[in-house]
């Protein structure tokens, strides 16, 4: 046959319009996800609805379209997101912080084991999102304390979170869609332990890379035992000025002259009489107040001539500003599926919701300092502010921020460690020997997590991702439309055209890498949805065992370890190691050849082709 005057061999499914209808899709919601248009959940409910709308041709039914919120799948990430945060609550990963901390000390060789070991063993049985977001605060202050600079540990935090979330069926939400697709095509759902085998090959192969190659290609982006103020080159853009008597703002509230948008500036301090005033007050000012303001040099002459100020300090130092002050600096990070997410900070209300100083916004490698409360946020963001010990405990409870410091007195329920830590081992257990099926052991873990205590039911939906929860939703009918229309069986033909060149060990390397790189455009999750019927369709085709295709997915989909944005560790740790994009690719893409070679190899013995 002939399609758009290519000839296709006979032995290719014939191009149906339902196949054009669902790759069309497909092709749409890669661009929306490499774009980020939109939020990847609103692109995965477009896809879901997109299917829906056009079942004549994708052959997904409404029953179909909707069901992957009521997947097995779905609602066990979402009981797992909920027993992580329950062992969060407790302060059991912080304690684990604090131990990393005095087993490394300032010996950076041993602060890398710590940090590997750590990141990866609880992220074996715990989502290993949530780890890696409770552990910066401690690999911060880790590195700080150490001389250390904090980019050398935190690729290294991420990466070992990755590898350590293979080691069980539990370790990540990509495991078990990945089990439930294995359990739809082929009957075959994963078992708890059903790759610790492997996965414990992938990790500590993992690990021995990055103790050994991968932490000399990491950067210094952050220099080791800078001061925040330093760090972000915000003392460059601190002055003091004092108010004149015939300034405007005598008379004026400093709540009110704090929130003038007129210049890109912002009251960072208010001193009179050598005492110092908090800045969002209703105080008024009064001549002879002095005033630490943020804003460049011209800013800072306009000021000058236009309110009745003069300049009296141009090189304000960290210790000008933090004498007897009862703000501190802190870096939060913004991560996904954060409501600040495309919204700029003034319109979030962002000072009135934290009283805090906004000094300076690190994108990746770069600094900004102009216009700061226009700046729309990004997920991956972090952010320099300045504020009270109050504030920033309220900024640790929010789910919208991470605070990258280990608090003083944080309000842990450490009483509950052992029961929080029981119930996870349980939930574990039970499922291991098929006491009961994961989905029930997971959703009673949740109920022993409210009932013991460990957690108050108002605080089960904050615990949820649900952005994640509607991707997963919204792309498991696009991986039954694939399955249902050819269009997997399509694409596994032309993968299997590789077999007239390699070996099959050789076809499933090239669909370990094919799923990697469409792990960097598209989500995990999504990557296994898409790839899994392909797999087990190029197995089909060329006569091999399609289990070991589903395991390459699954691993694949797991290592995207060349960009920060494939997966969500790598974003939590983009902002404060002050990385650039290439230093994923840099110190990634040398790991992710190597353990390609690894897994599959892994999987030939162990399961066989």
């Amino acid at each position: 046959m002939s399609f758009g005057g290519v000839v296709m061999p006979a032995q290719f499914p014939p191009i149906t319009a339902g196949m054009a209808v669902v790759f069309a899709i497909t092709l749409l919601a890669f661009g929306l996800f490499a774009t980020e248009l939109v939020p990847v959940d609103v692109t995965a409910l477009l896809v879901m609805v997109a299917l829906m709308v056009l079942e004549p041709w994708t052959r997904v039914s409404i029953e179909e379209g909707v069901s992957g919120f009521s997947n097995t799948a779905t609602i066990t990430v979402l009981a797992m997101f909920i027993l992580s945060a329950g062992v969060s609550r407790t302060g059991a990963v912080q304690r684990l912080g604090a131990w990393m901390a005095s087993f490394a000390g300032d010996d950076e060789r041993r602060q890398l084991l710590s940090v590997v070991g750590v990141g990866a063993l609880p992220s074996g049985v715990l989502n290993n999102t949530p780890i890696v977001a409770m552990l910066i605060p401690a690999v911060s202050d880790l590195a700080r304390e150490g001389g250390t600079s904090p980019s050398k540990l935190l690729i290294p935090l991420s990466y070992a979170s990755m590898v350590g979330g293979m080691l069980t069926l539990i370790g990540t939400s990509t495991n078990l869609v990945a089990s439930d697709v294995s359990a739809r095509l082929l009957d075959r759902p994963f078992s708890m332990f059903e790759f610790t085998g492997l996965g414990a090959i992938v990790a500590l192969t993992g690990a021995g890379y990055i103790l050994f190659v991968g932490h000399r290609l990491i950067p210094e982006r952050v220099a080791p035992g800078e001061g925040l103020l330093a760090e972000y080159e915000v003392t460059e853009y601190l002055t003091e000025v004092v108010v004149e008597p015939d300034s405007p703002l005598v008379g004026r509230a400093m709540r009110d002259v704090h929130e003038r948008d007129v210049f890109d500036a912002e009251l960072v301090q208010v001193v009179r009489d050598g005492e110092f005033l908090e800045p969002f007050t209703e105080t008024a000012l009064r001549a002879g107040d002095a005033l630490v303001v943020r804003a460049g040099v011209d800013t800072i002459r306009d000021l000058a001539a236009t309110e009745g100020l003069s300049i009296a300090n141009t090189d304000v130092t960290a210790g000008v500003l933090g004498a007897s002050e009862p703000r501190s600096f802190v870096e939060i990070v913004v991560p996904t599926g954060s409501s600040f997410v495309g919204e700029t900070l003034a319109a979030s209300s962002f000072h009135h919701t934290y009283d805090a100083n906004l000094l300076s916004i690190r994108r990746g490698a770069d600094l900004l300092h102009h216009r700061l409360n226009r700046v729309t946020i990004d997920r991956g963001d972090t952010v320099l502010v300045q504020a009270t010990a109050e504030s920033i405990e309220r900024m640790a409870v929010d789910p919208d921020v991470i605070v990258v410091r280990e608090l003083d007195d944080p309000d842990y329920r450490t009483g509950k460690i052992p029961l929080a830590v029981g119930i996870v081992l349980g939930v574990v257990g039970l499922a291991a020997l098929g006491v009961l099926d994961i989905l029930v052991a997971a959703l009673c873990g949740v109920v022993a997590m409210v009932f013991g205590g460990v957690l108050d039911p108002d605080e089960l939906y904050d615990a949820v991702e649900w952005d994640v929860i509607v991707l997963l939703a919204g792309l498991i009918p696009l991986g039954i439309a694939f399955d249902q229309t050819g269009a997997a069986a399509l694409i596994g033909a032309l993968v299997a055209e590789s077999a007239a060149y390699l070996p099959p060990l050789g076809v499933l390397w090239v669909f370990y890498v094919i799923t990697a790189l469409t792990t960097a455009v598209v989500s995990n999750a999504g990557s296994v949805v898409l790839m899994i019927p392909v797999g087990v369709a190029t197995a089909g085709t060329i006569g091999a065992n399609p289990f070991a295709f589903v395991l390459a997915v699954t691993f694949a989909a797991s290592a995207d370890f060349m960009t920060p944005v494939g997966y969500q560790t790598n974003l939590l740790v983009y902002g404060p190691g002050g990385y650039r994009f290439t230093d994923y690719f840099r110190v990634g893409a040398p790991l992710q050849a190597l353990l390609s070679v690894v897994t599959v190899l892994g999987i030939a013995v162990l399961w066989g082709l």
